[in-house]
């Protein structure tokens, strides 16, 4: 089968041909028609999560996918060949990942039957970005009527986040670069601030004096985030994507700091497949490229600033 691989962590990725995987006992195999992109898949691939994992090279790049269940192996029950569905297909210690024209994944592991009537395209941008997401929610109890500020509103999870935000009746400020405002705005947003035109902290502290009940904040690294961090009341919550946060530090100044970890399940999916199918949740795609040019593309996915996810089409 055709896959984007890496020969070793730093390597660039190439389209090859390997061998198809074969379910094991409690797995499915899926002939995959498309794979998100997540920006930790080039992470991966650099080599700056090596000491986290032991992969076996080649390995197949990618993490999110949808397809068809093309076989099952023994014990099985929930999944049948040509059921279509969606979820999280990696497996470095086998060499696994979702930019395949095959992938495997647990009966029991982050996989779903695939939302009604949506693009495998679509579905496979859903898993990492929108179950982030969902994380970052439930991380903050966020509440109806609390004021949160999202910090990188307008990548693939900070657009998850101002929808699933809205859905719990929050009040949403989202950072938006000129021409996003609408973006964030339709996304449920009901206000933004610009974070070109100076300091977000001091924009925000400017309609909201009072403070705000909490920050998810998506961009800011390590040591940088003291800013936002002034801008919760006392009991406010500020939740990262990058591992930024000093929790201990902040309790002691009476507010919550959680770092999110995210961690995708076949209930989650499944959850997120009936806000998806009732119209109450979106997703935004803004890049298509068949497997055919996707080692180029990944090249250039990981240094722009997408209001979006990009997708690789594998195959009908």
């Amino acid at each position: 089968m055709r896959a984007i691989a890496i020969s070793a962590f730093g390597a660039d990725p190439e389209l090859i041909e390997v061998p198809e995987p074969e379910p094991r006992p409690g797995e499915l195999l899926v002939r995959l028609r498309a794979a998100s992109y997540n920006p930790v898949d080039t992470k991966i691939a650099s080599g700056a999560m090596k000491d986290r994992m032991s992969p076996r090279f080649p390995l197949i790049m990618g993490q999110d996918g949808a397809g068809v269940v093309a076989a099952v192996g023994a014990e099985v029950t929930g999944f049948r060949p040509g059921d279509e569905v969606y979820g999280r297909f990696t497996d470095p210690a086998r060499g696994l990942g979702a930019y395949a024209e095959y992938g495997v994944v647990a009966e029991d592991g982050p996989v779903a039957r695939m939302p009604k009537g949506m693009l495998p395209e679509q579905a496979a941008a859903v898993p990492t970005a929108t179950g982030t997401a969902r994380d970052l929610v439930g991380a903050a109890r966020l509440d109806a009527g609390q004021t949160v500020l999202i910090v990188g509103a307008t990548g693939g999870v900070g657009q998850q986040a101002i929808q699933l935000a809205a859905l719990r009746g929050a009040h949403v400020i989202a950072t938006a670069a000129p021409g996003a405002e609408d973006l964030v705005r339709d996304l449920g947003a009901e206000e933004s601030v610009d974070h070109t035109r100076g300091p977000v902290h001091e924009q925000v502290r400017g309609i909201r004096p009072g403070g705000i009940d909490a920050v998810f904040d998506l961009v800011t690294p390590a040591g940088s985030t003291g800013p936002m961090e002034e801008l919760l009341r006392p009991g406010g919550v500020i939740c990262s994507v990058v591992h930024a946060l000093d929790p201990e530090a902040l309790a002691a100044r009476e507010r919550r700091g959680v770092n999110v970890v995210n961690h995708v399940t076949g209930e989650v999916l499944a959850d997120l497949a009936d806000l998806i199918d009732a119209g109450r949740l979106r997703v935004r795609l803004v890049a298509r490229v068949p497997i055919e040019r996707a080692p180029g593309a990944l090249a250039e996915w990981a240094t722009w600033h997408a209001r979006g996810k990009a997708v690789i089409a594998i195959g009908a």
